[in-house]
């Protein structure tokens, strides 16, 4: 199955005003041309994440999107979801790739090319890169030189997800990288209007990929 990573959106439901808002602007959202979802919830409790997760889940399954963990293999296990994102600190891809199989999705997050090589080795079935840009999600992560981004696409045959700080000034900035998704939360999940702004979104990105 070809994935599409092209417009990839993480949740994080304190955004939103509550969770059944925030399951309204995924839906609305992949209505708006979200191609994948992650479930991203870094301040919940396995309770809380597992219930998000089958909720998200019932719209993804509905419009056929894929949908990933962020970090936590066992509720991936848990709601059979289509994958993992794996940071540099959680379980090994290569592990994960183990308990998983051949046929879920496993997401890496790299920082430079050693990660990016290593990932690969271990399985991984595509790249996260950034921070790119600050951002105020993760105000304190590591930001990715566009050298090194560059660096990683020229060695590296696996799709490459951008992420940190991508919006509708900085998506312009990677069209001459030949980027296969651009990762993002706040611009989508604080729209007031989520699917005029994810349209608008999708007809950047797809500008930007066929420049």
């Amino acid at each position: 199955m070809e994935i599409d990573y092209s417009f990839y959106l993480c949740t994080e439901s304190d955004m939103c005003y509550n969770h059944d808002s925030m399951y309204k602007k995924v839906e609305e959202a992949i209505l708006g041309g979200v191609s994948f979802i992650q479930i991203r919830e870094k301040n919940k409790s396995t309770v809380e994440i597992l219930k998000i997760a089958q909720n998200v889940q019932r719209i993804t399954n509905k419009h056929k999107i894929p949908l990933v963990i962020n970090d936590r293999v066992d509720i991936a296990l848990a709601i059979n979801a289509d994958g993992v994102h794996l940071g540099q600190d959680d379980m090994p891809c290569s592990i994960a790739r183990k308990i998983l199989g051949q046929n879920k999705i496993i997401g890496v997050s790299v920082h430079n090319l050693e990660e990016a090589y290593q990932a690969k080795l271990d399985g991984a079935n595509y790249l996260g890169v950034g921070a790119m840009f600050k951002s105020k999600t993760k105000p304190d992560a590591q930001v990715v030189d566009f050298k090194i981004l560059k660096e990683i696409r020229d060695s590296i045959d696996l799709p490459i997800v951008v992420i940190g700080g991508i919006n509708q000034s900085t998506i312009p900035l990677f069209k001459n990288i030949n980027i296969d998704g651009f990762a993002m939360i706040s611009p989508i999940l604080k729209s007031d209007n989520v699917l005029t702004e994810a349209k608008n979104y999708k007809n950047l990105i797809n500008q930007i990929k066929n420049y």
